[in-house]
């Protein structure tokens, strides 16, 4: 079978360059094809694409959003440097605020909630019986007197459902909550925009305005576009730099720019074509697959300036390069887009577009790159051969590398990767599922939205929320007296965990509104025990307001459904598993059982966090095993030895390995960003250790001589891989340098890292273990009947015995 692989292969080989000139007509054509599509690619974040929609957390969520609220909320401190929130003139702010936060594009009218805002009312019993409501702060009445601003405050701390959640205890903030459509198309960068310009407007002396929440972040994300297309500028100029102090030629400068701009042209507008989105986050994805394509251009182009300087003619180099790495070449790129589409398989929407997009833009650098730069190089009028040039990098890479050269270093390398991988595996077990510290690690520590985030959990019970839906079989169930103590005991199984700021729920309003029809007497707080009286109760708060749906935050209207709420300070794993694991064991308590009575989770932004961490974990463990099987089975098939892929697996494992050790040191989350970032980071290995395994098999062929094959490819195709991994990590570093997102500049130093762990391994690893073991697909090389090994003439030898390599 391989026989008839390898024949089939060659075959299409002599095809490509019969008909050069037809072959890059079509590749042309296609390129425009895609070109055309380009302009209509949208970069946007859709928050449903982070969510698992087959979760039962995210499919309550999804049945609750409506109704009771989602994890798209906008929540906006206004806080006063000195005395209280209760003068004229803050209040005054607090109203102008709040109007403007409700008519925010995407809010929904009827789910914001605020000291000066409508649905939020004192409602008091008068003297003839009747249970009215009126506005806490009605702006269109005169300014308040000292008395009547004393009696605002006391009303406000009398009333538990506002004092502490919408007014802060020390009395000097005052919190505004907006819930945004999650049904509809949610313009985050116009929402974002016009929340910025109220806060700007309302600034002054002494008054802070704090704004957080998933909205928010997303809205800041999206600012720091303008930076990001700066960094790929900036990015491509120091590529272009680097490829000329490389080569110093024409060709190797031009056809590594051209395998980029051409793939990442039918990757865009493949993406466009299907309707997709770019997700702002997830740029360095798309990045790190076009430098790919420079890096196999850079292979063939090195090959192609090496063979030239030994034939003497372009044609002959161009086929000879060809040849030589088109197979290992379109092998390390299979495997590649086969790890990348291994997303597709994962739990969060986000994912499986970018393993489809991600997976075919990879593959298509077989076309774009393995042949567009040979037949390119075949057409074009042949370049001047030069004479040789010594090369003070390319000795330093043969002096570092070419340990392995010698026994005793290989078994140095290898006992030092097993202490190393022993070490790192121990260290890898630390990795956290989900956000390691509190705020958003997307951004720093000090900027405006981790500060507003810190400054409102001070001071409030917590900004994130844990939504608990408790269901009954019959509508107006929510009446029975043992349904809503069973939601009450719930609740205070839930208060043991120190991390909850506090919680709001049906119970505590039943309780609250019989205490107030009996002149606030607390003797009568209590959960009545006949249905038609609590009935009863949940009927005069309606009628007091003037407001439809006064109760809507706590029910629905069939009265068998209530939302259950836990404010929580941050949403960091450790805090979100203890929740979940409480709420779990709350549920199975028996003091939470009730007739009909059923307790879900769980929605709101620590739900959702739930649904989306558990997806991950789910993720993390499916996806790199499979990507690791996959290239082992790839190369296994390609090579047709067991040995070979275990090989190609050794350094990838290597990396990994050692990436998740370097994440549990420095507390860096597993989470939806990361994923995609490891998963692809994997890939690149594989390409680096293909080459090299490639080229020691090649030479062991010509020279029958296993150590000087090693120390040759090393001093070749090492020397090419060190500089495309070198200009790769370059254009990398550039976003840890420049970009003011912290989650792009911490990917950026795990690629880094990645890529120089992939490096070391394919160049020490690999010939280190094929020094030591000998395997036979390498040593005992065979000749296919339609393959005529190229007999090389001796090329002269340098210091060491080291063949002395024609420069690029």
């Amino acid at each position: 079978m391989r026989h008839r692989f390898t024949h089939a292969v060659h075959q299409l080989e002599n095809i490509v360059f019969r008909f050069p000139r037809a072959i890059l007509t079509a590749i042309f054509l296609v390129t425009v094809f895609f070109a055309l599509k380009v302009p209509g690619l949208q970069i946007y974040t859709a928050f449903e694409d982070l969510l698992p929609q087959n979760h039962p957390y995210i499919q309550l969520h999804n049945e609750i959003r409506g109704s009771f609220g989602g994890a798209s909320q906008i929540v906006v401190a206004l806080e006063v440097e000195d005395g209280t929130i209760f003068t004229n003139e803050t209040l005054s702010r607090l109203h102008r605020l709040t109007q403007a936060v409700d008519n925010l594009s995407s809010v929904n009218h009827n789910q914001v909630s605020s000291l000066a805002h409508r649905t939020v009312r004192k409602i008091w019993l008068t003297e003839s019986g009747e249970m009215i409501s009126r506005l806490y702060y009605d702006p269109t009445q005169p300014k308040l007197g000292i008395e009547e601003l004393e009696a605002l405050k006391n009303d406000v701390m009398a009333n538990s459902r506002v004092y502490g959640l919408l007014v802060s205890p020390d009395l000097k903030s005052a919190l505004i909550k907006a819930q945004l459509n999650e049904a509809d198309d949610i313009d985050y960068g116009k929402t974002f925009a016009e929340l910025q310009a109220v806060r700007a407007a309302e600034a002054t002396d002494g008054v802070r305005i704090h704004a957080t929440g998933n909205p928010v972040l997303i809205g800041w994300v999206y600012t720091y576009l303008p930076q990001i297309v700066q960094i790929f500028l900036y990015t491509l100029a120091l590529m272009v730099a680097l490829l000329v102090m490389y080569f110093r030629r024409l060709y190797g400068v031009l056809l590594p720019l051209l395998g980029i701009v051409v793939s990442s042209i039918w990757g865009l507008g493949f993406i466009s074509l299907m309707g997709w989105n770019l997700d702002p986050l997830n740029l360095v994805i798309p990045f790190l697959i076009a430098a790919r394509a420079m890096s196999h251009s850079i292979q063939l182009v090195e090959r192609y300036y090496f063979e030239l300087g030994r034939t003497n003619s372009s044609r002959q180099a161009a086929r000879n390069a060809f040849d030589d790495l088109f197979r290992p070449g379109s092998l390390a790129i299979a495997v590649d887009a086969t790890g990348i589409l291994v997303l597709a398989l994962g739990a969060a929407p986000i994912n499986t577009k970018m393993g489809y997009y991600a997976g075919f833009w990879a593959f298509t650098v077989v076309f774009t790159v393995l042949l567009v730069v040979p037949l390119l190089l075949l057409v074009l009028p042949q370049p001047r051969v030069r004479a040789e040039r010594s090369s003070i990098l390319r000795k330093l890479v043969v002096r570092v590398f070419g340990v392995v050269g010698h026994r005793s270093g290989s078994i140095a390398v290898l006992a030092g990767a097993a202490v190393l991988v022993t070490t790192g595996a121990w260290l890898s077990l630390g990795v956290q599922i989900g956000e390691a510290e509190p705020g958003s690690p997307l951004l720093y520590p000090q900027h405006d939205y981790n500060v507003s985030s810190r400054a409102i959990n001070h001071s409030f019970p917590g900004s994130e929320e844990l939504y608990v839906v408790a269901r009954t079989a019959d509508k107006g169930g929510l009446k029975n007296p043992e349904v809503l103590r069973a939601i009450e005991s719930f609740q205070k199984a839930m208060l043991n965990d120190p991390n909850v700021g506090g919680t709001k729920a049906l119970p505590g309003l039943i309780r609250s509104v019989n205490g107030l029809i009996h002149n606030t007497d607390p003797r009568w707080n209590q959960i009545p025990s006949d249905p038609n009286e609590i009935g009863g109760l949940m009927f005069t708060f309606m009628a007091a307001s003037p407001i439809p749906g006064a109760l809507n935050e706590y029910t629905n209207t069939d009265e068998n459904l209530a939302n259950v709420v836990f404010f929580y300070k941050d949403h960091q794993a450790q805090t979100i598993d203890r929740a979940i694991a409480l709420a779990k064991e709350g549920i199975a308590a028996p003091a939470s059982k009730a007739p009909g009575l059923s307790i879900e989770l769980a929605g709101g932004m620590i739900g959702v966090n739930a649904a989306i961490n558990d997806a991950v974990r789910h993720d993390n463990f499916l996806i790199v095993p499979l990507v690791l099987a996959l290239s082992f089975a790839f190369v296994w098939a390609f090579y047709g030895s067991l040995h070979a892929g275990w090989l190609m697996v050794l350094p990838m494992l290597f990396a990994t390995v050692m990436t998740y050790a370097y994440m549990s040191v420095q507390r860096i989350g597993m989470n939806v960003n990361t994923v995609p970032v490891i998963a692809v980071g994997i890939g690149v290995g594989i390409d680096y250790a293909i080459y090299i395994m490639n080229r020691i098999r090649e030479e062991m062929a010509a020279l029958q001589d296993l150590r000087q094959a090693v120390l040759k490819a090393i001093a070749t195709t090492g020397f090419a891989v060190s500089f495309t991994a070198t200009t790769l990590i370059a254009g990398v570093v550039m976003w840890i340098l420049l970009s003011d997102l912290r989650f792009q500049s911490d990917a950026a130093l795990l690629l880094s890292l990645m890529l120089i762990l992939n490096v070391v391994a394919a160049m020490l690893l690999v010939p280190a273990w094929v020094m030591i073991f000998k395997p036979r697909f390498i040593t005992a090389v065979y000749l296919d009947e339609d393959q005529v090994l190229q007999v090389r003439e001796p090329e002269p030898q340098g210091p060491g015995g080291v063949a002395v390599v024609q420069a690029a």
